[in-house]
């Protein structure tokens, strides 16, 4: 298949991160995008500001007219999250369009250029966007599609200035539903491999064969970076000539030394095999991002980047959205967003969270994100959870799947044992400040609609001054 045979490109579920980074790399590159998405959302409405029309409603009637007169040059881009009984779907699918998944699409973009791959179960979105950042700083010609809106970029997209065959993509290589076997990196970086997405794979053994199957597909001549932390048998199938480095906060062939906290900054050398580089100052707090930020220096040493660009690249970066995001600070409380809905995400925000406010009073409210997840990793939900000193639990949010008997939020809440604890519905927690406002630090964590809380916290607590009621 090559994209030159297509000159229109229809979405459908054009509003997920992933998908609207690629109808922008189309609508960059010209071609007419339409797109359909279940919701409106800040997302969507930033690509219908940007020209890109959107609908919400799933009805055949919505479909462009072009597209209905121009079957054989349409190319149609699907998410997985779009429902197997979908309307739109089943009538493109029934007319004979070309439909690829999402991975698949961006296997083709990135099949012709040079490759680096961030792939792991948390920590890709962070650490591609460093990656990303770091070259683009450095004056690297490069694209890059990340699972997150960058703050330095104010987008999920970089465009690069030149020929695909010519400049380096940068791609967060994603494990749902397999989508990363469509890529054939030059550069790969797994930083995790620890169970998720059960409801995909089954089992943790046949996430760990999956994982071998994509840094098998590393092209020879290739770098891997491999987070220590994850199974030893995961390197059990790379290609000859693929160069293997370890790397961790405090171990491996790459590592960190000198980690200091001083203030929000987080300040450290690097240790690496492809040259040490001293005096590295992130200002986006968080150990696990100081790792992130390893792996991706390791990658732009590959790429031959300067160790002075790495180090003002590094001092540059400003972070991603929904990623250990400072929303407010000030009437003495701080509000910090995150993205974290897997156990060992929440550990690594929680750790650095309290290295920051190490005697201050900190609330969380977390919403688990999908059933399946919260009945898998209940226990450790409970157990990371815990160390916050006040934790409010809101409902599970479903994204793609069906309710599951019997789980709720409260499969969590009975095993917590942190002294103050409680259930409750979205709609009540703005309420609730109002009437609790006992905390310094205030954080909310998950990875569905809790985002929709964010502007209105930030409205409340800018505004109220606690101990005048």
């Amino acid at each position: 298949m090559r994209l030159e045979d297509y000159s229109y490109i229809y979405f459908l579920g054009i509003g997920g991160i992933g998908m609207s980074a690629i109808a922008r790399w189309f609508k960059a590159k010209g071609y007419p995008v339409w797109g359909y998405d279940k919701t409106r959302t800040a997302l969507t409405e930033a690509l219908e500001q940007e020209g890109i029309v959107v609908h919400y409603e799933d009805d055949v009637e919505h479909l462009p007219q072009v597209v209905l007169q121009h079957k054989a040059e349409t190319l149609v881009v699907l998410t997985p999250a779009i429902p197997a009984e979908h309307t739109e779907w089943a009538y493109l699918k029934e007319q004979g369009y070309t439909i690829k998944k999402r991975s698949e699409v961006l296997g083709i973009i990135t099949g012709a250029a040079y490759t680096v791959a961030v792939a792991g179960t948390h920590g890709k979105t962070t650490t591609s966007s460093i990656v990303a950042h770091l070259l683009h700083h450095a004056g690297v010609d490069c694209s890059a599609f990340l699972g997150g809106i960058s703050t330095n970029l104010n987008s999920n997209l970089l465009i690069g200035k030149g020929e695909v065959e010519k400049e380096v993509i940068v791609v967060e290589a994603d494990e749902y539903d397999r989508s990363f076997l469509t890529l054939f990196p030059d550069i790969a970086i797994v930083t995790s491999a620890d169970p998720d997405h059960l409801d995909i794979y089954g089992d943790r053994e046949e996430l760990i064969r999956t994982f071998q199957r994509f840094i098998s597909q590393i092209k020879p001549g290739g770098f891997l970076f491999l987070h220590e932390a994850t199974d030893p048998c995961l390197t059990d199938l790379v290609q000859e000539g693929v160069q293997v480095y370890k790397y961790s906060l405090n171990s491996g062939e790459a590592h960190v030394e000198h980690l200091q906290v001083n203030g929000r900054w987080f300040e450290f050398d690097v240790v690496s095999p492809l040259g040490n580089i001293g005096g590295l100052r992130l200002g986006v707090p968080g150990f696990h991002n100081t790792e992130n930020t390893l792996a991706a220096v390791l990658a732009a040493q590959v790429l031959q980047v300067p160790t002075s660009d790495i180090s003002a690249g590094v001092e540059a970066f400003t972070g991603v959205k929904r990623r250990f995001e400072f929303v407010f600070e000030g009437n003495g409380k701080v509000y910090i967003d995150d993205y974290a809905h897997h156990p060992k995400e929440i550990d690594a925000f929680m750790e650095s969270l309290r290295a920051l406010y190490p005697e201050k009073r900190i609330k969380v409210i977390f919403q688990p994100h999908l059933f399946s997840r919260t009945r898998d990793f209940a226990d450790e939900f409970a157990e990371s959870l815990s160390k916050a000193d006040e934790l409010v639990l809101l409902d599970i949010y479903p994204a793609r799947e069906k309710p599951l008997p019997g789980v709720t939020s409260d499969v969590i809440l009975q095993q917590v044992t942190s002294p103050v604890k409680e259930l409750m519905h979205k709609e009540e927690v703005v309420e609730n400040l109002l009437k609790n406002g006992d905390f310094d630090v205030l954080a909310t964590v998950g990875a569905g609609d809790i985002d929709t809380l964010v502007k209105p916290i930030r409205n409340f607590l800018e505004n109220k001054v606690y101990g005048l009621e």
